[in-house]
């Protein structure tokens, strides 16, 4: 039997955390005939989705921050300011990012993460799905994944 010593490190290291995504890649890749299909192809790329609500004054009212990957889109952020919530501007801004991420990138299908003081009954109202329940994260907060078959 062969024993190996390992240093280890905790700093961080942009350089070896670029490395090791690399080289975490080259093996999925590798392990994966869907991610080697779509190494070359436009739904390779990760690209930006932002779709922003500014009032009359150029202030911002709300936005959506997300990305579209590999036929998926992600919302990773959606806000609206505290004096325009209920009026229907979030609806407005999360249906104009499916619909580009449907009609510019092809994409089918949406997810996002909710926290159970947040939005998740939102979400259920514009046809999301409950995937995955994470109580605790963090402690006393349940976190929600949700996705949607879009159009």
């Amino acid at each position: 039997m062969v024993c190996l010593m390992f240093r280890m490190e905790t700093e961080v290291d942009r350089e070896r955390s670029q490395l090791l995504r690399s080289r975490l890649r080259a093996t999925n890749t590798a392990a994966s005939p869907v991610l080697r299909a779509l190494r070359g192809t436009p739904d390779e790329r990760e690209l930006p989705l932002h779709v922003w609500a500014l009032d009359e004054s150029g202030a911002l009212a709300g936005g959506l921050v997300g990305h579209t990957w590999a036929t998926w889109l992600h919302v990773t952020y959606l806000w609206i300011d505290e004096p325009r919530r209920g009026a229907g501007l979030g609806s407005r801004l999360l249906s104009k990012a499916e619909h580009l991420a449907t009609t510019e990138r092809g994409c089918r299908t949406a997810r996002l993460e909710t926290w159970d003081f947040q939005a998740p009954d939102f979400y259920r109202r514009h046809g999301y799905e409950v995937v995955c329940v994470i109580p605790d994260y963090p402690p006393g907060i349940t976190e929600y994944t949700l996705t949607k078959r879009l159009g």
